[in-house]
């Protein structure tokens, strides 16, 4: 008796006794969890982020998504998310040496929806992936637009689906004067053939000779380009909405091109956009969707908005919206429940199942909607599924998320 009364309290000693020490695992457990992130750019200015974003997946190939930092009030945009630091760490130190993204850091902590939760008091650490010390000043990517147009105070990635489209935002930034001696310097200018109004975009340089991307520049504001003994160059401007051009060059001759300097020596080479015409067909390169979600990720915005955009503008136009997948499996379907209005989240949305052709309807019929939503008469949109039967790649290329895309055919203008 006196036996089983002392085992009964040891027992419950024992329990007492470990409570502090198993609430200190757990705390070190959350602690752990906190999720690593390989950050490449921190933006004060939400259509910044958008566009950073868009740029690494297009032309990087890179899966970068971004959130706010509410700490410090800016929009990270990161290419990776891990449990494990190390791993984080020789990341972006291979981000350092080997990509254009030369300050890669780690971010420890919560982002987003997460360190809202947490709270103001809440503060995650920004980490140098050569020394691993922290970071206290980190450097803030400046883009051409000046002040903020559209992201509600305090938005993160997964919650920004309170603004539905984005305004065009006129930059007053001052031009620079570009010194010759250590560069080519050119303006590109880029607008509209119809009223001559400026187009914001991105022309890519490729050394035709070897077929090279020589890199991407900003148009309508001044840039430098390498000197170098290139013979050719093409440059091309592909606007979404608008039909691409390419200008082919003799790059060490460019007035025998027709093409003149402005008042500081910088080379102006105008690309003059038209509107896309019946019968032509644009891919929605920068609409994303979450995996295996029929939902748009919220750095789709810009895109989607032009397309919007486009069909207020000229309502004449009816289009078919084609939609892809990278292979022809069936699996798991996210899809926006039927009241939702959150197009760019995972906020409100129903778990199903189907094939891969089912996906690629819904990730088309998404965009309709939102259209729709937006004013749009759904007489002007027929939507057209495919699956995976016209990839442009091979579904196990490392360019294989390419796959994953929505395309506008213009049916009438």
């Amino acid at each position: 008796m006196n036996f089983k009364l002392f085992a009964l309290v040891g027992i419950f000693l024992i329990g007492v006794l470990s409570e502090p020490a198993n609430a200190a695992r757990l705390e070190q457990g959350r602690m752990d969890d906190r999720p690593n992130y390989v950050v490449i750019g921190a933006f004060r200015v939400y259509k910044n982020a958008i566009r950073f974003t868009a740029h690494a997946h297009k032309d990087l190939k890179m899966d970068a998504k971004f959130e706010l930092n509410p700490h410090r009030k800016l929009y990270y945009v990161y290419v990776l998310s891990t449990a494990d630091q190390s791993l984080a760490i020789n990341e972006a130190k291979r981000l350092r040496e080997e990509s254009e993204f030369r300050d890669t850091w780690v971010y420890f902590g919560a982002l987003g929806e997460r360190a809202a939760a947490l709270g103001e008091n809440y503060i995650g650490q920004d980490i140098n992936p050569v020394t691993t010390q922290k970071i206290d000043n980190i450097k803030i990517e400046v883009g051409s637009e000046e002040k903020q147009d559209g992201a509600p105070e305090g938005a993160s990635n997964t919650a920004m689906a309170t603004s539905d489209s984005i305004q065009t935002v006129v930059s007053d930034e001052k031009p620079q004067i570009l010194d010759e001696t250590t560069g080519k310097n050119f303006l590109f200018k880029v607008f509209r053939t119809d009223d001559s109004t400026a187009i914001d975009g991105d022309i890519v340089a490729i050394d035709t000779e070897k077929t090279r991307k020589m890199g991407t520049y900003k148009a309508n504001v001044p840039v430098k380009l390498p000197n170098t003994k290139i013979k050719q160059v093409s440059f091309v401007c592909e606007v979404f909405g608008y039909r691409k051009v390419q200008r082919d060059v003799e790059y060490n001759n460019l007035e025998a091109e027709g093409i003149v300097r402005d008042e500081n020596g910088a080379a102006i080479v105008p690309f003059e956009l038209v509107r896309l015409q019946k019968g032509d067909i644009a891919v929605m390169y920068n609409v994303y969707f979450f995996k295996d979600a029929a939902i748009m990720r919220p750095e789709s915005r810009y895109e989607i908005s032009s397309l919007l955009e486009m069909l207020i503008e000229n309502p004449k136009y009816k289009i078919r919206l084609h939609g892809h997948t990278n292979g022809g499996a069936t699996g798991k379907i996210i899809s926006m429940a039927k009241e939702s209005q959150n197009f760019f989240s995972l906020n409100n949305t129903k778990d199903g199942f189907g094939s891969a052709r089912q996906l690629s309807e819904e990730r088309a019929e998404v965009i309709r909607r939102y259209l729709i939503t937006n004013a749009v008469d759904p007489s002007r949109i027929e939507v057209k599924a495919w699956g995976g039967k016209r990839p442009i790649h091979d579904k196990h290329s490392t360019r294989a998320q390419e796959n994953v895309r929505v395309e506008v055919e213009i049916l009438e203008d």
